[in-house]
This record gives structure tokens, sequence and C-alpha cells, in this order.
């Protein structure tokens, strides 16, 4: 079912209303009365007659007229039996503010289970539980409580009570913009993430979703919604609980379980979502991209009224991966003719006092400027507004104007100024001018230079969002047929891992560069495999019960002749039967030992709580326990996303050749990768893949060791 009538309901009921004012009972009805909500409102409590001149029902199946929503303001043992009454009664959806279920433990688990399960049975749409309630300004229903909220076009959804009221009234002091809707999502029961997003997408009322999110409970889903929404409008996420207490204060605040913040910020990021870190930038952000245009080309122009703020601004820029580009001549030219000889006409451009009689040449300025090929976007720093202030009031006239030109020009040329003033909290009527135009005024200039380079960010998602991936799998499309044969005996001998050489004959039906081994049962079986094999061998223990060989003194390296062989082997099965007398042994896998030198890579999958399938990629060996330069990707990949994955990491320079050394093959590595995905999206019965290491050479590349393990019972 939709949202449209739990979310646009044309009529409500508030079940525990209340004539005490610091209830939720009470004050959800005072707001709805006071927003002239043009719905029904029903007030249900058996010992009240009327509350706030409205008459009381004893229950929801007392109520004569159809009921959209209940806004359920009683304790948590009290929800399953009001949803029942509300299912009896045709209600399609319910905003349950009590907490005490999934996030408490089991039993709380119980009950939240008790009441989807009744939900469901009666289509009944669920926010909630343990949620601060809804706001829909557009049709002012106010299922929050809050007075005063500001009505715009930002839709707010968080699991925190406290970040909405910090964020409403953050807009409602700082700024000209507001809030079309807030939903408190808590713990998800119901209602997702993602089908919010949905929503939002198609609501004309909406330019922006901000959200703040501790934990989510259907992360591919979201995922593959934002792919959609963020192509269309943007999508601002804050996600805490990326240290250790962080995650558990969020599971225990929310009841959903925060992800590996290495995987989820990648995965945002590549879904067109805007990660923010730093909780004060989080309304400017939004307000900044629901209001100017992105920037199409990550080029940036730095107008300012002094040296220090402009040296400042174009570091913060540069860390944010912003270019500060070359002016045209003819750009400069332009400039010298209406600036003092002492301006700086260079990017930054520096007035260097040009402004002081009349700041109204700002507007020259950025006229000028945002005609040149080569920038995106401006950001204006230093004293604009505050020239009416600082020097003369006369001068305010002239700031007002240059205000409204350059309301006008980004109207125009579609290119975004941001604005840092050091005289914003004065609120001079320039300032305010700016944001009448939608162009963002912040004191602070980190927050300034942060919101500039999100619509350079945003811009660039814009324009390569078709070599993205759509996080959406095609199950079972690229098997093998032979693959599939190789899981389902592994499967019906009742294991949950394939043996090393059946792992590495799934790799290589998928094209991975595997060197052909033997598995060999005994002594003579080895001698003979080690025959056939043109130089030193390896021999490992195979063996399910046997993960890790090397722990287990299960192998031997760079064995040549028979008297190796036959001892190796020996060797081996004795370690294995010290290491663990019950152990299953299957024999000795015999393989030719790789002898040229390489980069020791580790690539590997597993499924992360939130988000489904990940891989992870880095230098492999024990270097990976050391170094921990690693980088995650949500699966599937494209090739894009691969060689990102292997340009982020610290150890990149190496691979490109260091000293004179040759580069490695970092096209075989990337077709690995892709491989590597490729088989995840083939056998869905696959829990975790760990191929450490493959030896990354000049030319091509060996798999080393494999290990592929299998989700166990009916999972996939």
């Amino acid at each position: 079912m939709g949202l449209e009538k739990v979310m646009r309901p044309g009529s409500v009921a508030v079940v525990g209303a209340s004539k005490s004012e610091t209830k939720r009972g009470y004050q959800s009805i005072r707001t709805l009365l006071e927003g002239k909500y043009e719905g029904w409102i029903f007030p249900i409590n058996p010992k009240e007659d009327y509350i706030l001149g409205l008459r009381c029902h004893k229950s929801i199946s007392e109520i004569e007229q159809p009921v959209d929503v209940a806004l359920i303001c009683t304790p948590a043992a009290t929800v399953p039996k009001i949803l029942e009454e509300c299912g009896q009664k045709g209600v399609g959806g319910a905003v349950i503010l009590a907490g005490g279920f999934r996030e408490t433990g089991q039993s709380g688990r119980k009950l939240e289970e008790e009441i989807v399960e009744v939900a469901r049975r009666h289509n009944i749409r669920l926010i909630g539980p343990n949620t601060s309630g809804m706001l829909n300004l557009v049709d002012s229903l106010n299922l929050v409580g809050l007075r005063d909220v500001p009505k715009g076009e930002i839709a707010l959804l968080s699991q925190s009570g406290n970040m909405a009221l910090s964020l409403i009234t953050e807009a409602k002091l700082k700024s000209r913009k507001g809030f079309s809707y807030y939903v408190g999502v808590g713990n998800e029961a119901d209602i997702r993430f993602h089908e919010y997003l949905e929503y939002f997408r198609s609501d004309p009322s909406t330019r922006a979703i901000l959200m703040y999110v501790e934990g989510m409970r259907d992360g591919r889903s979201f995922l593959q919604q934002a792919y959609l929404t963020s192509q269309e409008k943007p999508i601002i996420l804050l996600k805490s609980g990326r240290s250790t207490t962080g995650k558990k204060s969020a599971g225990s605040h929310t009841g959903a379980l925060a992800g590996m913040s290495e995987v989820a910020k990648g995965a945002f990021e590549r879904a067109g979502i805007t990660v923010i870190d730093n909780s004060d930038e989080l309304f400017p952000v939004a307000e900044t991209l629901s209001s100017a245009p992105p920037i199409r080309n990550n080029q940036v122009a730095i107008l300012a009224d002094g040296g220090g703020h402009a040296t400042i601004a174009a570091d913060i820029l540069t860390d944010h991966g912003i270019k500060l580009p070359e002016l045209e001549e003819k750009t400069k030219e332009r400039l010298r003719q209406i600036l003092p000889a002492a301006a700086s006409v260079v990017n930054p451009v520096d007035v260097a006092g040009g402004t002081d009689a009349d700041p109204s040449l700002f507007a020259d300025c950025a006229k000028i400027i945002l005609q040149d090929a080569n920038v995106g976007g401006l950001l204006l720093v230093g004293l604009f507004g505050g020239y009416g202030i600082r020097f003369a009031e006369s001068l305010a006239l002239k700031e007002e104007d240059a205000a409204h030109q350059m309301g006008k020009m980004v109207t125009k040329r579609h290119k975004p100024i941001v604005i840092h003033s050091l005289y914003n909290s004065e609120r001079p009527h320039s300032l305010e001018l700016c944001r009448y135009y939608n162009l963002p005024v912040y004191d602070s200039l980190d927050v300034a230079c942060k919101c500039i380079a999100v619509l350079a960010e945003y811009g660039n998602y814009l324009k390569s969002y078709h070599a993205k991936t759509n996080f959406v799998f095609n199950w079972g499309a690229k098997a093998k047929p032979e693959g599939r044969a190789i899981l389902a005996k592994a499967q019906a001998e009742g294991r949950n891992s394939l043996l090393e050489h059946e792992a590495k004959r799934l790799f290589q039906l998928h094209g991975a560069p595997v060197k052909p081994g033997r598995l060999a049962a005994s002594e003579d079986e080895a001698v003979q495999a080690a025959r056939e094999i043109d130089g030193p061998v390896v021999m490992k223990i195979v063996s399910p019960d046997i993960l890790h060989k090397s722990d287990a003194g299960g192998v031997k390296l760079s064995l040549a002749g028979e008297t190796d062989i036959r001892n190796a082997h020996a060797q081996i099965l004795q370690n294995a039967k010290a290491f663990n007398s019950d152990a299953d042994i299957r024999g000795v896998l015999v393989e030719p030992m790789i002898q040229e030198e390489g980069v020791e890579i580790i690539i590997g999958t597993k499924i992360d709580e939130q988000f489904g399938p990940v891989i992870m990629y880095g230098l492999g060996g024990i270097m990976v326990e050391i170094l921990k330069d690693v980088a995650f990707r949500v699966l599937p990949i494209s090739r894009l996303t691969a060689r990102t994955m292997i340009e982020e990491t610290l150890s990149a320079p190496i691979l490109k050749g260091v000293r004179g050394t040759p580069p490695y093959d970092i096209k075989v590595l990337v077709n690995l990768l892709l491989m590597v995905s490729d088989i995840v999206e083939a056998y869905p019965d696959i829990e975790e893949m760990d191929i450490n290491p493959v030896i990354l050479h000049h030319k091509g590349a060996s798999l080393a060791d494999a290990r592929i393990i299998l989700k166990s019972g009916d999972a996939g």
C-alpha cells in the first residue's frame, strides 16, 4: 500500500487525548487547531467529554465518520489492541509514539512483531514506533505538537526527535527556508526509509530531502531508491554510529543496527547522496541544495574584499576537491577596468578596497566572473552585507542593489553564488534580499565553502550517474552449470564452505588466473602430481574443517624432488591431525609454486547487515592486518567503481610503479574485481569470499589462495 493516506490524511484520531498541556495527546490537538488543519479531529479519551472544544470519543469504534490516521499516544503494551480496533474501523495509518519495542530487547522485539502482524492483516501503514511524530506542513497537519515550524520545500526524515528539533530551530532562526514534511522514522517497523524517498520523489512540494540516520532495516532497497530519487532531488544525509560507542548507542535508541561506516558512506555517495559528517553543516547544505543550481564543471571562483579570507577559502575548497580555475584573459581585463590597480584579478579575485565607497561593485565583478566559461560557481567572502554597518549607512542601499543584481544573474546564468559574510548575524536587509533570491548566506567560512563544494559534488554526480550502479542484482543470471554443481555438491555433503580446489575451479570458470593443481589422496598421488608440474610446487591440506591452513601447519612451499614431496605430505597430515584430530581430511592439494614476483592483493566479499553483499579490496597477505589500507563498495560494481576503489587506497602509487619499476597490471586487477562481483551475483548461496593473496604481476596475476563460505540453511 502507498503512503498517501498516512502522509495526507483527511481525518485524525488522537488516541490518548489529554487535557494536560505537557502531554502529546494535548499538544497535537492544540497544534492541529492552531494550524487550521481542515480535516476532522477526533480526540479519544473515555474519561473526558471535551478537550480544547472538541468532543471526545471513548474509542475509535464509536467515531461515526471515516478515520484515515490514528495518532497513538498511549503506552507500548496498549498498542496491539488499539491497532486491532483501528483495523476494524478501516483506519489506513497509525503514528505510534511509544518506545518499548525492538530497541529494548527481546520482549520489545516480540511486541513490535505483534503490532506489525496486526497492521499488515488490516492494511494499516505504521510510522514508528518509537517516533516523535509526523508533520505535513503542506496540509497544516502537525502530529508533533511543536509550534511555529517554518514551512518550506525540505522534507526531513530523522531517527532522533532532538535532531529534528535542532534543525527546525536552526531554520527558524537563521534561514528563510523551511520544511514540507517531517517524519520521525523511529524503528521502521513497517514503513522504511526507501518508501519515504519514493513518496518525496514525486511530491511537488518537496525540493530536497534531509536525513538523520542511525541505522536502516533495508539498506539495499534504500540505495536502489536513492539512486532513482537523487537524479531528480538532492538527498542530504548525516549518519551517526560510526564509532564503536556510537553504534551501541544507535542500537539501543532505534533498534536498528549501524553498519560499517566505510561501507555506508561509500554506498550513499554512489547513490548520489550528499553525506555530511558535521551536524553543523547539515541544514546549511540542505538549504543550499534545495535552492541553488548545481555546479556542472567542479570549478569555482572566489571574490573577496580581503586576502586572508580568500586564501583560507582557497585552501578549504582545494581540500574538498574543488578546482579554482584560471580566469580567461578577457575576464581579467574587464575586472582591471573597474577595480583599483592594487586589486588581484587572478582567482581568488581580491577587490583591494575597490568596494569601500561602492559595494554595488561586487555585483559588477560577479557578473563578469560568472560570464567566464571556466567558472561554474562563485563564492563571495568577506564584508558584504556589512558595509552599511561598518562604514556608512548610505552604503546599505548600494549593497541592497547588489543583492538584487546578483539574485537576478543567478537565475539568468544558472550558476550559483554562495555568500560568506562577517555581518550575517546582524541580519542586514541586503543579506535578507540575498536569501529572498535563494543566494545562501553564512557567517562561517567553513560552512560557506562546504555548501558551494556540495553544489559541485551534486553536479558531478548528475553528469556521471549513468555510469553508476543501480544496486540491483540479476541473481543467478551469470552462473555456470559446473559452478552450480560445485556449490550443490558442497551443500549435499552438509558443508558450509568450498574446498580450496573447488573455490579455485569456480573462479577459473569465471576467468580468474588460476594455475591448475591436483588433489592427491596419498603420497604416491602427490609425487605423481608434482612430476606433472614444471618447477617447484606448493602443497596444502584440504579439509572442510581447516579453513586457515597455515595456522594448522598445513602448507609447505617451494618443494622439488620425490623425497621433499613425501616428507611434506607426511608432515602436513601429521600437523593437521594434531591441530584437529577429528578433521575430515580429503587429501593434499599440489599446485605450481608462484615464482614471479609481484604485489600481494586481497579481494573479499561479505554480507553487510544493512546493504547486503559488499566487496573489499586492498594490499593482501599480512599487510591487510597491519595497514588496513582497504576500500569497500556495495555490490554490484561497475568498471568505473572498480578503478576508483584501487585509486583511493594509499597503496595505489605502488601499483603505478615507483623509482623506475614498471607499473603493475591494473587492467587485470580491475577485471578480477568485476569477476568477483559477477560471481556474487551468479551464486546467491555465497556468504563470503576471500582471495588472499592475489599476486599481481607487471603483466598478469596469479591467484594463490581462495576461500568461499556458503550461507547456512535455506539462505539465498
